[in-house]
């Protein structure tokens, strides 16, 4: 009894352990890019890698071989001492080189995080969206968006606060000021409200700069909070709008395809009451919840704001 005991043991709990554990996963101080795909990971982290490698290599160049080290003389010294050496020597040459990306599990389907080395993930991400609006080329079939993630911190409010309250001081902070919108996303995680999210994140920007405005419709700047698990990715974005909320098959179209009528804007915009008496930016996030996520086809960015008495909601492809 007790040997069918450790071999079911054996066999069912010890496996899956160290399968989890030698998992790479997503980790607070990362830096890369989400991409989301519509179930196929395996190829969408392929065409990622290539996408990325093609860009990369035009703004930084090539990526250089990792260096061999001088070459061991057995002669000289006996087998122990030579492997020592060449192992000693593998070890030293990929510490000081690192490949420029390499993937790890997100935690949440149809993401893959791509770690970045050496690069900027913003002005990456940004220069690829850039190309692909201007020439109109499908270079992927999988891959529905790509956003860059600059920082990582817990996602938990005394942590999220903390680490934006730095973060954010690059854009906002006076005498730098801009337009901005806050869009929120949280993926298996269930202890972050929308609201009290972008609320705080709200606030955190006004303090830095009363004269930072919240804008829907055409904001200079984007602020992206993406939460996994319990890894918050943040990131702010230029053109966030201009790309198609960063997503690579929606930028390849045609531009009177991704039009947006006068109509459709002038429901989606706040009168200018409303806006004065909302100038430090926190009580209009507080109204406003901005949620992306994908769909089958095509993704979707809902954005939710009161106004007056009644709910509005406008629907962005």
């Amino acid at each position: 009894m007790s040997e069918t005991r450790k071999r079911s043991r054996r066999r069912f709990g010890g496996h899956a352990h160290k399968k989890q554990r030698g998992a790479r996963e997503l980790e607070v101080g990362a830096q890369g890019v989400l991409v989301t795909c519509n179930m196929n990971e395996r190829k969408c982290t392929s065409e990622a890698f290539s996408l990325l490698s093609e860009y990369a290599d035009a703004l930084y160049g090539p990526e250089q071989p990792a260096d061999t080290g001088d070459s061991l003389s057995e002669d000289e010294e006996d087998a122990e001492a030579a492997l020592k050496k060449e192992v000693s020597q593998i070890q030293s040459s990929m510490k000081t080189r690192q490949q420029r990306f390499s993937a790890a599990q997100s935690g949440a389907n149809n993401v893959v995080f791509i770690h970045t080395h050496g690069v900027d993930p913003e002005r990456l991400v940004h220069h690829i969206l850039s190309d692909l609006h201007q020439t109109k080329k499908r270079k992927s079939r999988v891959i529905l968006r790509m956003l860059p993630v600059s920082g990582t911190c817990r996602a938990f409010p005394e942590d999220m606060e903390k680490f934006l309250s730095v973060f954010l001081e690059r854009w906002f902070r006076a005498p730098q000021r801009a337009t901005y919108q806050i869009c929120f996303k949280a993926r298996n995680s269930s202890h972050n409200k929308r609201e009290e999210v972008i609320s705080a994140v709200a606030g955190l920007v006004g303090k830095l700069n009363p004269l930072n405005k919240v804008d829907l419709t055409n904001p200079e700047l984007s602020i992206i909070i993406e939460i996994i698990k319990t890894v918050c990715c943040v990131s702010v974005l230029k053109d966030y709008m201009l790309f198609r909320k960063y997503n690579l098959q929606e930028v390849a179209k045609e531009s009177t395809n991704q039009s947006t009528g006068p109509q459709e804007a002038a429901n989606q915009s706040t009168g200018p009451q409303e806006a004065a008496n909302q100038s430090t930016g926190k009580q209009e996030a507080a109204n406003q919840t901005q949620e992306h996520g994908e769909g089958e086809k095509a993704e979707t960015e809902s954005c939710n704001f009161t106004a007056g008495n009644g709910t509005k909601e406008a629907e962005l492809e």
